[in-house]
């Protein structure tokens, strides 16, 4: 299916992403998301404020007036999303946009999709900045097979359990194992990981990623144990493992 950079915009749910940090937009997306976005007058989005936001930064002289934003954020009722394909049916594009990154990759947007794929409605997801793909990428570990395990659990000894297990995994099946933590929490994985793997396993961390801050570095855990790391308090990161 071919689309054309001017409007009409084909009726499609469109998956925009945005960026990942404070960084220009020129630098992590194409010009064709902001045809896109112009094309669109309704949107599905994780935060209304942010998106607006965004929105302003792709197009200084869009009016945000003119846009519908229906929230699916983590207080979002989920009975609501099939209605919020009601313009797509009627023939009209719809976007949905996250707080950073692609769309239903670590972020809300994926039980949209859903519905729309067994209605049978167009789906178009558009290229831009993934946090997962840029840390396999910077890694070097295998590209081949990799996995995001999300979050890990809170409590000690089971986050310990659970890092033994993907440290294992990476082991036997010579796969990549990827996971995420909230910022002020990232010291304490940290320090989790090293206490609970193999001295030789390697770990990469990937934070601030597209950014003037951006920080990638992969060492062994014996190593981080000795390494200073950048202050990650306030910067997203993303964690890999690989024996």
């Amino acid at each position: 299916m071919t689309y054309p950079s001017f409007s009409p915009l084909p009726a499609a749910l469109y998956l925009i992403p945005c960026p990942i940090g404070e960084t220009s937009l020129d630098r992590v997306l194409p010009s064709f998301n902001r045809d896109v976005v112009l094309g669109i007058r309704h949107f599905v989005v994780e935060e209304i404020r942010t998106a607006r936001r965004f929105l302003k930064r792709v197009e200084r002289s869009i009016d945000i007036g003119a846009l519908t934003f229906y929230p699916m954020g983590k207080h979002a009722d989920t009975a609501l999303f099939s209605s919020y394909l009601e313009p797509l049916r009627r023939g009209e594009p719809v976007g949905v946009i996250s707080e950073a990154g692609c769309p239903a990759v670590a972020d809300p947007g994926a039980d949209l999709v859903a519905i729309a794929r067994a209605e049978g409605l167009e789906v178009v997801p558009l290229v831009g900045p993934s946090s997962i793909l840029l840390t396999v990428m910077a890694s070097g570990f295998n590209g081949q097979s990799f996995a995001f395990n999300g979050y890990l659990p809170i409590d000690a000894a089971a986050r310990a359990r659970r890092l033994r297990t993907l440290e294992q995994r990476a082991r036997d099946e010579r796969q990549t194992q990827l996971f995420i933590e909230t910022p002020y929490r990232n010291a304490r994985l940290l320090a989790d990981i090293i206490a609970a793997c193999r001295p030789s396993t390697r770990l990469c961390i990937a934070a601030g990623l597209t950014t003037a801050d951006e920080f990638v570095r992969t060492l062994t855990l014996a190593r981080w144990r000795h390494t200073k790391l950048p202050d990650l308090q306030k910067t997203p990161a993303v964690f890999a493992l690989y024996c």
